[in-house]
């Protein structure tokens, strides 16, 4: 059980690195906790990976905070949202056996892990206006199905949401990157409280 310790954080370090940078970093978490926790259910697996998941988002999102100007009204209510509905997505989880969650989420992370490498110009979009109106829909939009995605999946949230931010909010990428990372705070936090995570009794 010592081997398997040291390779999830090995796992959740790398994640927390490449969260750091621009998001994604479930694409090396998630199948590493799959792979070396085999005999657990999913919904324990992926509540567990989401600790570590919130710790490197919190640090990254206080470095941030102190070095970018946030939209705050708008933040905190893509917050709000999301955490509603990751709570939901995390209670689907939770009724899904491995079955059926194992191989659907295969498949999600092969798409996500191909889109993620084929978005090569993602540091290199200019802040663009957009209308108050069209960021707040988009903002709800976004926040209610990214938010059940990730209590649901998980892996490539922070990607989407720095794209969201990007494309249909008008931001930069520095500031698209602080901002998703204060809504992925939130959906990493409501997953954390709703679903099991592992105890220390399973690796004695």
């Amino acid at each position: 059980m010592t081997t398997t310790i040291v390779l999830l954080c090995s796992a959740a370090f790398a994640a927390g690195f490449i969260d750091a940078i621009v998001g994604g970093g479930g694409l090396v978490q998630t199948p590493a906790g799959l792979v070396l926790l085999p005999l657990l259910p999913v919904s324990t697996v992926i509540g567990t990976l989401k600790i570590p998941a919130f710790s490197g988002t919190a640090l990254a999102a206080g470095q941030y905070i102190r070095k970018v100007k946030m939209e705050w009204k708008l933040v905190l209510l893509m917050m709000s949202l999301a955490f509603a509905s990751a709570m939901v997505g995390s209670y689907c989880l939770s009724k899904a056996g491995n079955y059926f969650m194992k191989p659907f989420l295969l498949a999600i992370l092969v798409i996500v892990a191909i889109y993620t490498y084929t978005k090569k110009d993602f540091g290199t979009h200019a802040e663009k206006e957009q209308s108050p109106t069209r960021q707040l829909m988009y903002s709800i939009a976004a926040s209610i199905l990214l938010g059940f995605y990730d209590g649901f999946i998980g892996s490539g949230t922070g990607s989407f949401l720095v794209l969201v931010f990007i494309t249909l909010l008008g931001f930069d990428f520095l500031r698209s990157s602080a901002h998703a990372k204060l809504v992925n705070l939130a959906t990493n936090l409501s997953s954390i409280l709703f679903l099991p995570v592992v105890d220390g009794s399973y690796f004695q």
